[in-house]
Order: C-alpha cells, then structure tokens, then sequence
C-alpha cells in the first residue's frame, strides 16, 4: 500500500509464445493500481529476460494471403459457440487478443479481470497502399460479474 496514491504488486511470470508453446521467457513487473480514480489505467513497468522467437515468417504469409485476396475478408464469430478457430483465421484471432490487451489494460481495476471473449465481426478496410486495416467488434468477458 502507498498511502494517498494506490496500491503496487510486484509479480514475477513466465511469458509463453502463443505460437510456440515450447518458448517462454521470464518477466518481472510493477503494477501500480491508483486510488479512487477509475478512469485512470494501472502503471505498469516490466523486464523482459530475453526475448521471444520472432514472427516475421508468420507475418508475411499472413499478408500475402491476406493481400492476394479478391475481395476484403469478412469474418464473424471467432472462435465460435464450440470454441474453434479456423486454422485461416488465427492470425486475425491473435491480432484481436493483442488489441484487445490494450483495451483490458485501459479498464482495469484492481477488481475486475477482462478477456476477450468473440470477435463478433472483423472486415479488412480497402485502403490503397501496402497496409493492411482492419475493423473489428470484439466481446470482453468480465469474469467477476460473469
């Protein structure tokens, strides 16, 4: 506890790549959680010991894929009621966990814990240059208020 400011946790983890099991990497952090104000997001400050394999392959097979197609993707529903993942679209589904990592950090409280549950809709936006964009509608789970 800090008086007047909030409270800080320091927390030691094992961070495992999602793409590979088999790689992980040892992570230190401080998480301060202020008082009172809940608009605000935690600070968080980490250590990474060593890093993760890099995506660069996945990535590109990913893009090309994705920027060889006719007509922009649409998708909905991922994973579905049984809890699959089109093999095609994991890349899509990982990139909405990411993002929505960033919303979970944004909303987090020392009482809640969000994840991403669905992506309800994902389209890529047409854009003229070499970017890919896309717009999603993802559903958060709070496990607390289930």
């Amino acid at each position: 506890d800090i008086k007047d400011v909030g409270h800080k946790y320091y927390l030691e983890l094992e961070l495992e790549d999602v793409l590979d099991k088999d790689s992980t990497v040892n992570c230190t952090a401080e998480v301060l959680y202020h008082l009172g104000n809940k608009n605000m997001a935690p600070d968080v400050q980490f250590t990474l010991e060593g890093e993760l394999k890099g995506t660069e392959e996945a990535d590109h097979v990913f893009y090309t894929r994705i920027k060889s197609l006719e007509k922009e993707l649409v998708a909905e529903n991922i994973p579905d009621s049984h809890g699959h993942v089109p093999p095609e679209l994991e890349p899509l589904h990982l990139l909405a966990w990411v993002a929505s990592g960033y919303l979970v950090w944004q909303n987090s409280t020392e009482n809640t814990h969000l994840q991403l549950a669905q992506i309800k809709h994902v389209k890529q936006v047409k854009r003229s240059d070499k970017y890919l964009q896309f717009d999603y509608v993802v559903l958060l789970h709070e496990m607390v208020s289930q």
